[in-house]
């Protein structure tokens, strides 16, 4: 199995195929590192033509499910492998009242071929889970998921509590979502927003070195 072939399965989104292909590349003892590597070349193709308006939502979510199945094969393969300890962590979840997951499951598959640790609470997550999650993990960076404009409020919900645990000045909060845009995320209190799943990903990365 070639690393080009991973890459191609990526970009044609070949969910069905993915997962034995990448069985196959272990099986051949190939890194699970380089295996990552050309996983994510797929990605950041899929991204690129994402922007170019060649691939539209449904493409990219399509790639964040063969992205899925790839990583189900290659996690413990990579665990085995890696001796660092030293990821960035991510908690990942949509907000109270909100059962919306569709932009946040393609940034957690984003996030995971980046090589971030991340913690995917779901849906309808309530701040005290979040901050629970925060002591619990020591995550760093928080990505908030908010698609209906009544549970915008959530953010700063999630907020207050993060200051009143006395953990705010220690994790960053990016959100994302429909009714939200940079001015009212940072005047609900978070750090940064982005407009998508794909512009979620840059942004965390400038995040994760401030």
């Amino acid at each position: 199995m070639d690393f080009e072939k991973l890459t191609e399965l990526i970009i044609e989104l070949e969910v069905d195929d993915i997962a034995d292909a990448v069985k196959e590349a272990i099986d051949e003892d190939k890194d699970p590192f380089d295996i990552l590597n050309a996983l994510t070349k797929g990605m950041d193709e899929v991204g690129r033509r994402y922007e170019e308006k060649e691939y539209y939502l449904t493409e990219l979510v399509l790639a964040g499910e063969t992205m899925k199945e790839a990583f189900t094969v290659l996690q413990p393969a990579l665990a085995a492998a890696d001796t660092s300890s030293d990821k960035i962590k991510i908690i990942l979840a949509t907000v109270k009242g909100d059962n919306h997951d569709i932009g946040k499951n393609i940034l957690g598959s984003l996030l995971l071929s980046s090589g971030f640790e991340l913690y995917d609470l779901g849906m309808d997550v309530d701040e005290n889970t979040i901050v629970e999650k925060v002591k619990e993990t020591g995550a760093s960076i928080i990505a908030l998921s908010s698609l209906l404009t009544m549970t915008v409020e959530q953010i700063n919900v999630v907020h207050e509590a993060l200051k009143a645990a006395g953990l705010r000045d220690k994790v960053k909060l990016i959100v994302g979502g429909a009714p939200l845009n940079e001015e009212l995320a940072k005047k609900l209190g978070a750090d940064d927003f982005a407009d998508d799943a794909v512009d979620g990903v840059k942004h965390i990365k400038e995040l994760a070195v401030k």
